[in-house]
C-alpha cells in the first residue's frame, strides 16, 4: 500500500457528536458573492453568504430554482471562485489558488455526486472509480483494487466489469458514489443525488450518503430542492435570492425584553377582544 493511501486514511470518528469549537471546519464561507455579467447586465446570483461547516457534518442546501444553491455548489466543489468574501476548502483560500492548485484540491479533498451520474458510458464501472486515482499518479494496480473496494462498499462488487448502459439508475449512481469515496475525500458534494431516481433507489442512495456520513466521518453536503430529501440531514441551510435565508444551526434570536407597560398593553388588548388573544398566543 502506497504512502499516499496510508496517510489518506482516517479512522471513523462521530466527528459531528464533538463540540463546534472543537471540529475542525471543512468549508468556511464569509461573505462571499458571485456576480456574472451579460452584456451591460450583471445578475447576482449570490450576495453576501456567510456559513461554516465543520469536519464529519452532514448539510443539506435547500432552495428553489433560481435561489443561487448551484453557484454555492459550484463555489464549495472548487470549480468557480467568488467575486468577493473569502471560501475556504479544507483550510486553502480558494481566491488565493492558481487553477492547477485549485484541480489538486478538488482530486485530494472533495468527491462529486451528480444528478445525472457523469460516468464514462464505454469505461467499465472499475475503471469509473478508478479514474480519480490515474490522475493521483496511483499505480494501475493499487488503482483497480481501491476502485474495487469502494465498489464492494455500496454493494456492487458484482458489477465491476459492466458499463454503465447495462446498470439501473440507481447502480449507477452507487458508481458515482463509489467514484466520489475511492480518493478518500474530506468533502462529499451530491448535487440532487437522487433526482433521476426512483423511490427505493433514491432512498438506497441516501442510506449509503448517511453511512459515509456517520462511519467514516465524510462531510456530506447535500444540494436539493427536495424539502423531505434534506429533512434527512443534521443541518438545513436554506438559500434563496442568493443569501441565506435561514441556517437550523444558527441559535434562534432572543426574544425582545418586555417592560411592564407591554403586560399592561396586553392586558388591556385582551379584556377587549378575548378570541384575538387566544388566537395570538396559539399562533
Amino acid at each position: 500500500m502506497s504512502r499516499e493511501h496510508r496517510t489518506a486514511e482516517r479512522p471513523a470518528q462521530h466527528l459531528a457528536e464533538q463540540p463546534a469549537d472543537e471540529r475542525t471546519p471543512a468549508i468556511e464561507v464569509v461573505d462571499v458573492t458571485r456576480s456574472y455579467a451579460f452584456g451591460s447586465t450583471t445578475v447576482d446570483a449570490l450576495r453576501g453568504v456567510s456559513f461554516r461547516i465543520d469536519e464529519g457534518e452532514y448539510t443539506a442546501i435547500i432552495g428553489p430554482s433560481g435561489s443561487g444553491k448551484s453557484t454555492l455548489m459550484h463555489l464549495l466543489g472548487c470549480l468557480d471562485r467568488p467575486t468577493s468574501g473569502r471560501l475556504r476548502v479544507s483550510g486553502r483560500d480558494i481566491g488565493e489558488l492558481s487553477d492547477a492548485e485549485l484541480a489538486q484540491l478538488r482530486n485530494r479533498e472533495i468527491g462529486f455526486v451528480f444528478q445525472a451520474f457523469q460516468l464514462l458510458p464505454r469505461s467499465t464501472a472499475l475503471d469509473n472509480v478508478a479514474l480519480p486515482l490515474l490522475y493521483r499518479g496511483v499505480g494501475a494496480g493499487e488503482r483497480r483494487e481501491r476502485a474495487a473496494a469502494a465498489l464492494r462498499a455500496v454493494n456492487l462488487g458484482h458489477r465491476l466489469t459492466h458499463r454503465p448502459t447495462q446498470m439501473s439508475g440507481g447502480e449507477q449512481q452507487r458508481v458515482a458514489i463509489a467514484r466520489a469515496l475511492v480518493g478518500e475525500p474530506r468533502i462529499l458534494l451530491a448535487d440532487e443525488p437522487t433526482g433521476n431516481l426512483d423511490s427505493r433507489n433514491g432512498a438506497e442512495v441516501m442510506r449509503i450518503l448517511e453511512e459515509l456520513n456517520g462511519e467514516r466521518g465524510v462531510a456530506v453536503v447535500l444540494v436539493t430542492h427536495d424539502d423531505e430529501v434534506a429533512a434527512r440531514a443534521h443541518r438545513q441551510v436554506r438559500v434563496r435570492d442568493g443569501l441565506v435565508e435561514r441556517d437550523s444551526a444558527a441559535p434562534a434570536p432572543a426574544p425582545a425584553p418586555r417592560g411592564a407597560d407591554d403586560d399592561v398593553h396586553d392586558d388591556v388588548h385582551d379584556d377587549a377582544d378575548d378570541g384575538a388573544g387566544v388566537r395570538r398566543l396559539g399562533a
